[in-house]
């Protein structure tokens, strides 16, 4: 019988195909083998273990990190692996699904995915939920129990996402803005949730961007200040991190990654999280607004307050990545 012959896109890598193959017990090569790679090369790996091994890597990785009992850090290692190795879809898809599951909610991570992403990738991402999970995603959303002004906001991002206009309008970002003062500041009560939810189901991110910009310029400050920092609803909180992400991401990234490096929150869940799903998109600039905020190095930070360990290295490795990129 002949040797199955490599599909040309794979032609390269059977040698670290199969040094990852040997690897199970062992965290610290996998993460030598995989962490610096980039996104095609990680995707023809995945071509080639698959074809030389007849299973998906990242079931291989799934497998591995379900049946490690010998370390936290090892777990951690080899989940961010597996997160780390997944197309951007289907990770956004992984995340979400996880975020639901949580006894605790965790909308920051839908947030992330509703407000970071572009509508082409959302809609790839939430077929890749459905047929990894054979459940729809908005649905799940909309089922959430109790509900929240978190589910609110995603549902009208959700809405957003189906149907917009690609060009942004400043006639309408400025329309938008004055009216948002009316049925905020400029109004004797509250904040009019509705009329909130109703622009942003209606608007793209980048149009919704322009407003808020919009409105600093007509009013002189960002629209997140005419909150009212005592007794604030739910809504009004919510709403201050939805808009923070949106318009001040490297802010909002370089902030988790400090929380969650710290302790707070789930500690590797968002740091992992962030990490990895910003690794190839704009984590020096976040390293850099990270630097100016704590006055640290994210490296430095990393190394102090974590301990050593594989998963401490895959967090490193991917800093340093991002440095040499």
């Amino acid at each position: 019988m002949g040797t199955a012959v490599l599909p040309s896109s794979s032609h390269g890598f059977e040698n670290e195909c199969r040094e990852i193959h040997e690897c199970w017990g062992r965290t610290n090569r996998l993460i030598r083998a995989l962490a610096n790679r980039t996104r095609v090369e990680r995707k023809q790996i995945r071509e080639t273990y698959k074809t030389m091994y007849g299973e998906d890597l990242a079931s291989f990785l799934f497998r591995r990190s379900n049946s490690i009992n010998s370390g936290q850090s090892l777990a951690k290692a080899s989940a961010a692996l597996l997160m780390w190795m997944l197309d951007s879809c289907e990770r956004d898809a992984v995340v979400a699904r996880e975020a639901l599951k949580q006894d605790d909610i965790d909308f920051k991570a839908l947030v992330e995915i509703f407000v970071g992403r572009k509508s082409s990738h959302i809609a790839l991402m939430k077929q890749a939920y459905q047929a990894r999970f054979k459940s729809q995603l908005e649905q799940d959303i909309i089922n959430i129990d109790p509900p929240h002004s978190f589910q609110k906001i995603l549902v009208a991002f959700g809405a957003s996402h189906k149907a917009h206009e690609m060009d942004v309008s400043q006639h309408v970002a400025k329309c938008d803005a004055r009216r948002l003062y009316e049925v905020g500041e400029g109004s004797a009560g509250g904040i009019e949730e509705a009329v909130v939810l109703e622009i942003f189901s209606k608007r793209s991110i980048p149009q919704l961007k322009l407003t808020f910009s919009c409105y600093k310029h007509i009013y002189g400050y960002d629209y997140i200040k005419s909150f009212k920092r005592e007794n604030s609803t739910e809504f009004e909180n919510t709403l201050k991190l939805v808009i923070k992400c949106m318009c001040n991401p490297l802010s909002y990234y370089a902030k988790e990654l400090h929380g969650g490096i710290k302790g707070r929150g789930e500690r590797g869940s968002s740091l992992t999280r962030v990490m990895v799903s910003r690794a190839e998109v704009d984590m020096n600039e976040i390293q850099k607004v990270f630097k100016k905020k704590y006055g640290v190095e994210l490296r430095d930070s990393i190394c102090e307050s974590l301990p050593s360990g594989d998963y401490t290295d895959f967090l490193l490795a991917l800093a340093s990545k991002t440095l040499c990129s």
